[in-house]
């Protein structure tokens, strides 16, 4: 089930305003560049890098997940491990708000989000 429209309306403002303090430079982005995409009740950041046998072609890898969960009323955190697999992320596997998973993904204290 995907979420609800009016809080999307409001996850898409908080993730564009994100995503604008955190891209790198406009002279870097075909090199490096941040985004975030929606899957049904995620958002999921990930970084896009060109291939490196062929830059013509971008890479696009995961490292941070939300997943809001409707019954607890909050967001659920993720990390993306080496084995390429979603793990919890342990030390504050949830949060009431996405500002706090925007802000533990700033913050990064343990080296897991590191897009």
């Amino acid at each position: 089930m995907a979420l609800e429209l009016l809080n999307t309306v409001d996850i898409i403002e908080a993730m564009e305003n994100y995503i604008a303090r955190v891209r790198p430079p406009e002279h870097v982005r075909d090199r490096l560049d941040i985004n975030y995409k929606i899957e049904n009740q995620s958002i999921i950041l990930f970084e896009i890098r060109p291939h490196f046998q062929n830059p013509a072609n971008k890479i696009e890898s995961a490292y941070a997940k939300a997943t809001y969960v409707k019954s607890g009323n909050n967001w659920k955190i993720y990390w993306m491990r080496g084995n390429l697999k979603w793990s919890l992320y342990e030390p504050k596997p949830q949060v009431r708000e996405l500002k706090d998973f925007l802000a533990l993904v700033d913050e990064d204290k343990h080296y897991c989000f590191l897009g």
